[in-house]
């Protein structure tokens, strides 16, 4: 489907009809068919509104606990660039390590992030602020739910780099997709080969699905169209 990639490429983050056909679970299917197995984030990096999906390039920033503050410092430098520095179509993806000490996105950076044209933020971080955060509808995934701040927790190493984010491997520019089921990241050099592969198995589910509602059998269903 190299329409749809270029759709992507030339409109990011706008979803045409098709594209809202996505969903996380056909993507990891095609990742899987091309041998990429360990694309999807773990069960607990969770969407603070499951109804909301997220379609974006990754933009990526790497934290490191820290116990303190220099004096004259700015913990939150790399952070503000980040975020001031988003095109339409980003997803901000920070990786903290798993840390438990560290909420490095909450409601202005949420609301910067929309200014921007930025599609949302995935972290394996805490997230805080969320009540505000759900208000506005913007797509964020996180590893929990916390009033920490990052100051004086973590800040900002690297950014624009390839990270590690709950164990999946993101560079900048991939394709990040999360809905209800959790967050896959397609590598930017396989996307239009999962991207023919999701929709071809979507056209075969939806074949499949209304023959099942007709009242065939699930295994006469699954040997005409190889999908389950």
């Amino acid at each position: 489907m190299s329409e749809a990639a270029d759709i992507l490429h030339d409109r990011p983050g706008i979803f045409p009809l098709e594209w809202e056909t996505l969903f996380t679970a056909v993507l990891s299917d095609a990742l899987d068919a091309l041998g990429r197995r360990h694309q999807a984030m773990s069960p607990r990096i969770r969407p603070l509104d499951d109804t909301l999906k997220l379609c974006g390039r990754a933009r990526t920033g790497l934290y490191t606990e820290v116990d303190s503050v220099a004096e004259g410092e700015n913990p939150y430098e790399l952070e503000i660039a980040i975020v001031d520095d988003l095109k339409p179509g980003d997803v901000v993806v920070f990786a903290c390590g798993g840390s438990t000490r560290i909420a490095p996105w909450g409601s202005l950076l949420s609301t910067a992030c929309r200014a921007r044209g930025g599609i949302g933020c995935i972290t394996d971080g805490y997230v805080r602020d969320v009540t505000q955060i759900r208000a506005m509808g913007l797509p964020v995934f996180h590893g929990g739910i916390a009033p920490l701040d990052s100051k004086g927790r973590g800040h900002v190493t690297a950014i624009d780099v390839p990270i590690v984010c709950d164990g999946v491997e993101v560079s900048p520019g991939d394709l990040i997709f999360g809905d209800a089921d959790g967050v896959v990241v397609i590598p930017k050099k396989l996307e239009a080969q999962v991207l023919s592969i999701a929709f071809d198995k979507i056209n075969g589910e939806n074949h499949s699905l209304r023959e099942l509602l007709d009242g065939s059998y699930l295994r006469d269903v699954y040997a005409k169209y190889g999908v389950l």
